[in-house]
């Protein structure tokens, strides 16, 4: 399952195909762009985990393309590709939103452990993110999407809340009145009976994988356990 989504720019069309490929045999999705100025307007347009971006293309330069991606996203990374190796060159790159400056040639393993180290590293700054491997089961909690093999299934914006609240804590004791008030903002019989309704819904979307299973804790809340046998239907 490819989950990743990367924004290629890149306007050499035989290095842009091969590290393409290389990037989708790598389990990432790419989203290519071979001229800089449709790069700004298709960015508008997706939805993307991180940008590599050429900085000497044509019409618009990277440099220039990641200070507008900056105006419209602030968080997600910026890798620069360029043969540009002068300090000033990469000083701009950092100045203008870079995250890293890979100079050309390079080795493409080690793009893709920076790649790999940067996704790692934004994850841990937030204390979230957007990609959680669920047993047998991918889900993108920013595209509200569950999929195991070709099977997508569509949640709900609460499902999909109350599935990353668990995915973000597994094994751990989710309390009721907290998952209550950060999700639906209040903690009464109503809003509690509802929040029922969505565990019972994930339960069946994840019951296709019996060694996981959301626990009911009399009382106390909820537990995303993984790896265990039948499912808990309490």
């Amino acid at each position: 399952m490819r989950s990743v989504t990367i924004f290629l720019v890149e306007d050499d069309l035989s290095f842009g195909s091969v590290l393409k490929s290389y990037l989708e045999l790598n389990d990432y999705f790419v989203d290519w762009v071979d001229d800089g100025k449709y790069a700004v307007d298709h960015f508008r347009k997706g939805s993307y985990d991180i940008c590599i971006l050429d900085v000497m293309l044509p019409h618009i330069d990277g440099f220039t393309i990641a200070g507008e991606i900056r105006k419209i996203n602030n968080v997600v990374p910026i890798v620069f590709l360029t043969a540009k190796k002068l300090k000033e060159d990469v000083l701009k790159g950092y100045g203008s939103g870079g995250d890293d400056y890979v100079t050309k040639p390079f080795d493409t393993e080690i793009l893709l452990a920076k790649i790999r180290a940067i996704l790692s590293r934004r994850d841990f700054q937030t204390g979230s993110r957007d990609i959680f491997e669920i047993g047998k089961f991918v889900f993108n909690a920013r595209l509200r999407t569950l999929t195991s093999g070709n099977d997508e299934k569509k949640l709900s914006p609460k499902e999909a809340q109350l599935l990353e609240l668990l995915a973000l804590n597994p094994n751990e004791l989710i309390s009721r009145e907290m998952a209550l008030k950060k999700i639906w903002g209040a903690d009464d019989y109503f809003t509690a009976r509802s929040m029922d309704v969505y565990i019972t819904k994930l339960r069946k979307f994840l019951s296709e994988d019996p060694t996981l299973n959301i626990k009911n804790i009399h009382g106390a809340g909820f537990q995303l356990i993984i790896g265990e046998g039948e499912s808990d239907k309490a």
